[in-house]
Order: C-alpha cells, then structure tokens, then sequence
C-alpha cells in the first residue's frame, strides 16, 4: 500500500498589506484553499499563471511560513501540534529545490562545503561521514567527485541545478517541493534533469510537490496535476485526466496555449479576456469569470463547490458544459 506523506487541508495563506497614499490596511489572498493529498513515490504537479499562489504553497509546504488557515499534516503528524523543536526536525523531512541554479548556491563556497552543510546544522556525522555522504551523492547525480572541491561558477546551468538536487537529499527527505526547477535551463538540459528526478524518484522512493507554469514539461514527470487561479484550486486529477479532456475553461485555456509536438495533443486556441485580477482586490464569486468565456451571471455571485466530474474534482458550475464543449471541439 501506498505510504501518504502529505496532507493538505483547505490551506490559505493571507497577508497583510499597506496601500495608496493613506497607506490602508489591505489583505492578500494569497492561498485561498488548497487542499490534496501526497504518496510515496508520487508527483503532484501544482500549474498557474504568475500570482495564482503556487510559490506560496510552496513556503507553506516546506514549513517557511505557517498557514493563515487550514490544516496541514506531515508524515502523519498536523503542524499544529509542533513545537520548535518538533519544526526542525520535520524541516528535514520536506527539502525544495528553488528556480534559479544560478541564484541557489553560495558562490564563496565549494561544492563540497555547500553539500555538507544541512549535515553540520542538523546532524552529529563526522566530517569524513559528512565527506563521504556528499561524495556519494555527487556520484548519484551524475557528477564526478573531484567536482566536490570546485566552487559554482564552474559549472553549468544543468550541473548547478544537480548540485541542488543533491543537496535537497543530504538529509534523506520523503518530500521535495521543486519551484520551476528546470524554467532556467535549456531545453535539451530540461530533459535530462527531470528524467534524472523520475530516477532519483524511484530509487528514495520520493514524494514530488513539482510547481510549474510549463503544461509541456508537467506532462513528464506528473502524476497528479492541480490547477490553481488566484489562490484557488479550480482542477485536480490525473495527469491523463486533465491533458485529455480538461474541464475548466482555464485549463482548456492554458493546455490550448501550451506548445506540443505531439499534433493529437493540440487544442483550439482558447482566447482568454483581460488581464488577470490583481490579487488586492479580486473579483466576487469566482475569480476566473471575468476572463471566462462561458461565464454565466451567477458566476459572480460566489465561488462554486467543488465537484467531481468525470474522475477529478472541479470547481465550476458550468463544467458539464464545458466539457462537452471542449470535446465537440477536438472532433
């Protein structure tokens, strides 16, 4: 039986800001209710637009921020009931690798003193168990070990964004949140990074948040996708689920945008109107209905309940609707 390692409850994530000249009180939405679940050897891919919460999820998830609201439990255990102590111990459980290679690794350091050190602040290892960890490692990324005396600027794109998987390792996680991991790569290089994530994936048997804004790459790795707008969860299902037939206008729009090779997989271009909402003041009911081109007057109301609907969960009233549409179109 699957092991799940992750459960996510209605979280929400707000914050607090001021604005204009009078410097008023505002609130951002942040997260606004994302709820899943997480498995052994299992990748949930977390898609969206710029500003639709995914990198906030993320700082929830790796236990950067505390959630506003919601729940959140970790290899069996609600946040809630953890004490500073209990935080750093659970911090080693999940581990992130961050979007920009070039911006994760310390440049002042060597690749061997920037591998070992989550193993200096968290464990009582030697410095030649330390050592040997870090060698070991390098080798199962795909480097070599006398790159472990090198400092970053000596290497590559693709080679740094290695050495920050291998450090994301150093402590034996069960989940890693990967940030746009390969978004910085070429590429040629993006394949090669996330066929060596699906190894390392079976070989620790890892548990996988990917977030990401490119459905092409998402296609992958995935095996779980969620679709989020404005802080909102609008689509959750399986991979081949939401590639085949989407049911939300706004993944119809995102998968009718995203570049395929495979001529099967293309959709109708889907024209979304406006701009996207600013996060300070969204609009009432659901936040997508102003762009959406099958908005109907209610949709403005209040946002719909979730509903499942040909084996995921959605959250539109018209999604019945919306997926007959979608298919009549692919014919």
């Amino acid at each position: 039986m699957t092991t799940m390692v992750l459960d996510a409850v209605n979280l929400k994530k707000h914050y607090t800001v001021r604005q204009g000249m009078m410097k008023q009180r505002a609130t951002v939405k942040a997260l606004d209710g994302a709820s899943f679940q997480l498995f052994a050897g299992k990748t949930l891919a977390v898609v969206g637009e710029s500003g639709c919460g995914k990198s906030t999820l993320a700082r929830l998830l790796t236990l950067i921020e505390e959630p506003t609201d919601g729940e959140l439990t970790i290899d069996g255990v609600d946040i809630k009931d953890f004490s500073k102590s209990d935080l750093k111990k659970m911090r080693q459980k999940v581990q992130m690798i961050f979007q920009n290679p070039y911006g994760s690794l310390n440049p002042r350091k060597k690749i061997g003193t920037i591998l070992e050190e989550p193993l200096v602040i968290n464990t009582r290892l030697s410095a030649s168990e330390r050592r040997e960890k870090s060698m070991q490692l390098l080798q199962k990324v795909g480097l070599r070990t006398e790159h472990y005396h090198r400092f970053p600027h000596m290497f590559s794109g693709g080679q740094r964004q290695r050495i920050a998987i291998a450090r994301a390792l150093m402590l034996n996680p069960k989940v890693v949140v990967a940030d746009e991991p390969v978004s910085a790569l070429d590429v040629s290089v993006q394949a090669q990074v996330l066929n060596l994530m699906k190894d390392l994936q079976q070989d620790f048997g890892l548990a996988y948040v990917f977030i990401s804004h490119g459905l092409s790459v998402v296609e992958h790795i995935a095996d779980d996708v969620m679709v989020m707008y404005l802080g909102k969860m609008v689509e959750k299902g399986s991979r081949d689920k939401i590639f085949d037939s989407p049911v939300h206008p706004y993944t119809q729009a995102l998968l009718s945008s995203t570049p395929f090779v495979d001529p099967t997989k293309r959709a109708e271009r889907v024209k979304l109107k406006g701009e996207l909402p600013s996060p300070l003041n969204p609009p009432r009911g659901c936040p997508f209905h102003q762009r959406c081109p099958i908005a109907e007057p209610e949709c403005s109301e209040s946002f719909p309940e979730s509903i499942e609907l040909a084996g995921r969960l959605v959250a539109c009233r018209r999604a019945e609707e919306s997926i007959a549409q979608f298919h009549r179109i692919k014919r």
